[in-house]
């Protein structure tokens, strides 16, 4: 059986291509709900372009074509930030022991150092990609919690004090099934035209608190039809209103221990608006790297790597929160 304890580290390519690269790309990054920007030279910044949109003109001699294009950029900030987790030697040595147990192919009477590798690879990985979701939603610099960088929320929150970002008041409607629809209702009445005008993209989303999806799914079950029925018994995969997608964050439980004092959040917006840039390829120094400390008797595993968000287009966004509600 391979080692525990056996050191290992991951420094550029590998880095890349086993460890961080899984967890924000492909079907991962999709669950994620946002658009994800991987290993983007740093600073990071954003190129955005329109089109013009009245290009026509009357058929003459010359030329007067000028610019066929509106652009405007914007940077996303990165932070530098690590990740530490350290376990005794015998609960490390469980939790990745049970990782290797539920795999069917594995012959646990010669396991390899590569399985136990790759288990130990997984359940870091897992902690890192949860930790980073939640601060992407969740982070505050200014908080004593979650303050590796900041997050949607607190972006929303700001750009929304600064009337960037399109606000509606539900300080007078309770987060529940009788209030759920006029609460997405009037987000989206709120909806600058030009968000509006995307809805055909299929791109607009409600991202919002559990309390407030539970709410609309919670109206849905008051319908007596047969499909009805069947949801209730079998569950939803996914909720939308008027054709637009709800979005759980997953950050209720969460939230007690953020700075915010809200109890629930909405915001009504483009995915691609909302933008998470990780880079491992820019900063000095990042790597991944488990260790077994004997002093300690402890199992012991960094990563240190670049990460931020952003959002791109302010006007593109209906934020409402229940903090008085």
């Amino acid at each position: 059986m391979g080692l525990i304890e056996n050191p290992k580290t991951y420094t550029g390519r590998d880095l890349e291509t086993i460890f961080f690269r899984p967890m924000f790309a492909g079907e991962n990054a999709e669950q994620l709900g946002i658009h994800t920007l991987y290993n983007m030279p740093v600073p990071t910044t954003v190129q955005l372009w329109s089109p013009k949109s009245d290009i026509l003109q009357e058929y003459s001699a010359g030329w007067n074509g000028g610019s066929t294009s509106l652009h405007q950029q914007k940077t996303i900030e990165m932070f530098k930030i690590k990740a530490e987790v350290g376990f005794s030697a015998a609960d490390y040595f469980q939790q990745v022991y049970e990782l290797i147990t539920g795999r069917a192919d594995v012959n646990l009477d010669d396991l390899t150092g590569t399985e136990l590798e790759q288990a130990e690879t997984e359940m870091f990985r897992k902690s890192i990609a949860e930790s980073v979701r939640v601060s992407m939603w969740l982070g505050d610099t200014e908080a004593s919690k979650f303050n590796n960088f900041n997050g949607f929320l607190t972006l929303a929150a700001k750009y929304a004090k600064m009337n960037q970002v399109a606000t509606v008041n539900c300080s007078s409607l309770t987060p529940d099934k009788d209030n759920i629809i006029d609460i997405l209702h009037n987000m989206w009445v709120a909806a600058p035209a030009n968000l509006k005008a995307l809805k055909a993209e299929g791109n607009l989303a409600y991202f919002l608190t559990t309390d407030l999806y539970d709410a609309y799914e919670q109206y849905l079950d008051q319908f007596g039809a047969d499909g009805s029925y069947t949801d209730i018994v079998s569950g939803r995969r996914e909720l939308s209103y008027h054709g637009i997608k709800l979005v759980d964050m997953g950050v209720s439980q969460y939230m007690p221990h953020s700075s915010t004092n809200a109890s629930s959040f909405c915001m009504l917006t483009d995915r691609r608006n909302l933008v998470l840039a990780v880079n491992t390829a820019d900063y000095p120094g990042s790597e991944v790297r488990m260790w077994y400390n004997p002093d300690e008797m402890e199992n012991r595993q960094r990563a240190i790597f670049m990460v931020g968000c952003e959002i791109l287009d302010e006007g593109l966004m209906v934020y409402a929160d229940f903090a008085n509600a």
